[in-house]
């Protein structure tokens, strides 16, 4: 007969991967923090002195404006780092084992395909069709945060699975965005960019790891693929899958490692609180939360995040058998907290529209992210408590 634990689709990890995930949790955590306030800081300065805000986001630095610094430079160090993070996962952490990935990775797929469905069904027939992955994306920044504020009585394996469903989800996302928004194609720039992060890897694969060689072509790979038309985000996703994550017998720490520690400070301190901070500034007087865009990407985060986590895992589970780890009653509370779209998911208005739409849908990423949270929260204190006795 088949005992509660067969219904859990986790395992438990190993102690050096709890290890990294309280690691990263901390950074997160704090990174969480600073973008919540650069948001809101945005939100009173765009309402408040909005000229001054828009002469901010357009002030020109070099070949790009701070808008474009943030979105395409502090973004791909963001990106970046999630690139290392999915490949030490897929190298020495829990996805090396098909098994034990299968649940995480369905979830993170799931969570992808049904809120950009709900976000289609709620919009058919509109020409506001191409905002349709606005909901897709989860922010791992706040969801780790909230996690860390109401999980204390919560299983450690609860966070190694949301970091894994938020790596492998952030991948998927920059796939859809190097598909579906890009822009006009420009040949000659992404030969450029495929032979400079070509080198890159080589590089890495004959233990060549001086940052006077390395750093050059990152910089090159980045500024070709932002020229060539697609967004500079996916350069830094395959510069952190291209990173040796295998240690030298005289090595402490790997090159992914060492640059890991290096850019999860940056990345979570500087790049998404810079991102935060000259994205989220919408004018709020006027604003409708009632049009199809704004209930699509709310609909999306709040009911098809958890949904479709909850499908995907349910889904692998029923396939590939299920190990001891996780009770689904765990999932619920984080299937809520999926919802936080926040980061990715305003990148992605900036590149679904131009006009009133772009400031509809970041509105709607803002609410729906805040009821995700919340919801989530609820959940997992609950459950918590439950579990703390």
């Amino acid at each position: 007969m088949p005992t509660p634990t067969d219904r859990r689709p986790l395992r438990l990890p190993r102690r050096d991967d709890a290890a990294f995930v309280a690691e990263v949790l901390r950074r997160e955590t704090v990174g969480g923090v600073l973008a919540l306030l650069a948001a809101g800081c945005a939100l009173v300065w765009a309402n408040t002195a909005g000229d001054s805000y828009e002469a901010l986001r357009r002030l020109q630095l070099g070949p790009l404006d701070l808008e474009h610094w943030a979105a395409e430079g502090a973004l791909a160090v963001f990106f970046l780092v999630a690139g290392l993070e999915l490949k030490r996962e897929l190298v020495v952490g829990s996805l090396r084992r098909p098994a034990d990935a299968a649940v995480p990775v369905a979830a993170a797929v799931g969570g992808v395909l049904v809120p950009a469905v709900v976000f289609v069904v709620v919009n058919l027939g509109s020409p506001d069709l191409r905002g349709w992955a606005i909901p897709s994306a989860t922010d791992i920044a706040f969801a780790l945060a909230v996690l860390a504020v109401v999980g204390s009585g919560l299983p450690q394996q609860l966070r190694a699975f949301l970091l894994t469903l938020a790596v492998v989800d952030d991948l998927v996302v920059v796939a859809i965005i190097a598909v579906f928004y890009s822009s006009s194609l420009h040949v000659g720039w992404l030969i450029v960019a495929v032979a400079a992060l070509a080198t890159y890897g080589l590089l890495q694969r004959w233990r060549l790891t001086s940052p006077w060689l390395l750093t050059p072509l990152v910089v090159l790979a980045w500024w070709a693929t932002y020229a060539g038309g697609v967004h500079a985000t996916v350069a830094g996703v395959v510069v952190g899958l291209l990173t040796r994550v295998a240690t030298e017998q005289e090595d402490k720490l790997s090159p992914a490692e060492r640059l890991e520690q290096a850019l999860s400070p940056v990345s979570a301190c500087v790049a998404v609180p810079l991102f935060a901070l000259t994205s989220t500034g919408v004018p709020l007087g006027g604003l409708s939360l009632v049009s199809p865009v704004a209930l699509g990407v709310v609909a999306g985060l709040v009911v098809g995040k958890p949904v479709g986590v909850l499908g995907g895992a349910w889904l692998a589970g029923r396939i590939g058998g299920r190990g001891p780890g996780l009770a689904w009653r765990d999932l619920v509370g984080l299937a809520l907290l999926c919802g936080i779209g926040f980061t990715v998911a305003l990148l992605v208005c900036d590149l679904s529209y131009d006009d009133a739409r772009a400031a509809q849908a970041k509105s709607a990423v803002l609410v729906g992210s805040l009821l995700a949270a919340l919801l989530g929260a609820v959940a997992l204190r609950r459950r918590s408590r439950l579990r703390l006795g």
